[in-house]
């Protein structure tokens, strides 16, 4: 059971992940292609379980957002004229393979949650590092105006060291 699934790699599940509207989403045609069925056969268990499928969980791309990610994908192989693709959040992936109830979507969706995880983890990683690069850069900048103002420090004393006047000494003279 395992096996079969482990031959895909996660890098396909990823390629297959899109950002649309600021999430991270898997078009129905994809994950058709992911769950060996039909397309039609996915958005025929959505109407009949509309319910379980709020906008945060699934939504369907307008035009406009179609021809975008039409033109972002050079080598597109879905055909010509098609409804416009629904997109699938984490969540929804979930609650598609509740529905469709086969032990291939139960399997691929588990796998497709993982490589989400995965992807989250791996942006709140970065994250943390850009946080710790933007704190490194302002100590850095901090620094450069602390050594500049030590600098201009040097020329101000060296300023009042060669203009100063040589005073005649008072007290005994040898």
């Amino acid at each position: 059971m395992e096996n079969r699934l482990t031959i895909i790699p996660n890098e396909i599940i990823q390629n297959k992940i899109y950002l649309i509207r600021g999430l991270k989403v898997m078009l129905d045609i994809d994950l058709a292609e992911l769950y060996q069925v039909e397309t039609k056969r996915i958005n025929e268990q959505v109407k009949r379980n509309v319910l379980k499928f709020p906008e945060h969980f699934m939504f369907q791309l307008d035009k406009n957002e179609y021809e975008i990610l039409k033109s972002q994908i050079a080598t597109s192989s879905w055909g010509g004229s098609r409804k416009l693709p629904y997109a699938f959040t984490e969540h929804g992936v979930l609650q598609l393979s509740n529905v469709l109830k086969s032990e291939r979507a139960t399997e691929m969706s588990i796998k497709i949650i993982e490589v989400f995880v995965s992807l989250r983890d791996f942006l709140i990683d970065n994250l943390n590092l850009k946080l710790e690069v933007d704190m490194i850069k302002k100590k850095l900048i901090n620094h450069d105006k602390n050594i500049e103002l030590v600098f201009s420090y040097l020329d101000e004393l060296i300023d009042k060291k060669e203009n100063t006047i040589e005073r005649n000494r008072i007290g005994y003279k040898k």
